[in-house]
């Protein structure tokens, strides 16, 4: 794996290294050495997937608070997705600031996002899945968001939003929330 830090510390993208042959190629998904070596946390604690029907279905932005924060790794298996990351670790000094990358299964890149940041999505294309691999199991009563349309935040959406769940159409702005203790 070859990691690309991200302007948001502590964030990365992270490209497959593939052995190739004739037959195609073998590559490393992931490896706790590697995700140590880098100074991220390498706990797998749950392994999710998820799958939009239609471009522009947007989900989040959401987040666990501590104790229950988690680290993410996302990969999109099929389709394309902006993937978008907001710090909102409390002693940042890039809280509030936010990152896009665009994953498709083409390229197999990944995300890792840092405990203290809010994680959300926009298909790019239809039935897009994507395999998130999470640093804790989620609790209900740690779960938190951020309105993906907040002013303050003003991230740039590839395409008008679609398909939004009644859950994040309610998600406060970000000068409601308490910044995260990470």
């Amino acid at each position: 794996m070859i990691f690309h830090p991200l302007k948001l510390h502590g964030a990365f993208r992270i490209a497959l290294n593939p052995r190739e042959d004739t037959r195609g190629f073998f590559a490393r998904f992931f490896c706790t050495e590697e995700f140590r070596a880098q100074g991220l946390l390498p706990e797998i604690a749950q392994i999710n997937t998820s799958f939009s029907r239609a471009a522009g279905t947007v989900r989040g932005l959401h987040f666990q608070r501590p104790p229950a924060a988690d680290s993410k790794v996302v990969r999109c298996l099929r389709g394309a997705i902006r993937d978008v990351i907001v710090d909102l670790r409390a002693r940042s000094p890039q809280f509030g600031q936010w990152e896009a990358v665009d994953l498709t299964a083409e390229n197999r890149d990944m995300v890792y996002v840092p405990p203290g940041f809010a994680h959300g999505f926009q298909t790019l294309l239809p039935d897009t899945e994507l395999l998130y691999l999470h640093g804790a199991a989620y609790s209900p009563a740690h779960e938190g968001g951020v309105a993906h349309d907040d002013p303050e935040l003003g991230i740039d959406w590839a395409l008008p939003v679609a398909n939004l769940s009644p859950r994040d159409a309610a998600l406060p702005r970000l000068h409601d929330l308490e910044p995260l203790a990470t």
